[in-house]
């Protein structure tokens, strides 16, 4: 069975995440720097990196999951050096299990669906039997 996870925001036909429960794996749709209406954030790369996460983090606990569950993500930016590299693991650093990371894919990209957003992020976490 396959289940959406609503987490309440005002994106049309667009899930946030997907439970494959006869699997138990959480599926997360691309989470960029948004408010719950789907508006961009506007600010520095690491708020944007902030909010992203933060708005993955609302996602996961919707499905009663944390983290801790995540097994792999994909990280799309539209700029790639050493120092958004440094700042983008400073943030993920304070959100991830470090004691087991997830598996993680950065890619860099020539733009996202909004000129002002730098930063998208899906994955994958491992759902328990609760949700």
């Amino acid at each position: 069975m396959i289940k959406t996870i609503d987490v309440g925001t005002k994106y049309p036909g667009v899930s946030l995440a997907t439970l494959a429960s006869a699997k138990d794996l959480l599926f997360l749709t691309g989470h960029c720097p948004t408010d719950a209406d789907g508006n961009a954030i506007e600010g520095s790369f690491e708020e944007q990196v902030n909010v992203t996460f933060e708005n993955l983090r609302t996602t996961l606990q919707t499905a009663g999951l944390s983290f801790a569950s995540v097994v792999k993500l994909n990280v799309y930016l539209t700029k790639v050096n050493p120092e958004i590299l440094a700042t983008f693991k400073k943030v993920r650093n304070t959100f991830v299990n470090l004691e087991a990371p997830p598996a993680f894919t950065v890619v860099g990209i020539s733009e996202l669906w909004d000129p002002k957003i730098m930063i998208e992020i899906d994955g994958i976490a491992v759902a328990t039997s609760q949700a």
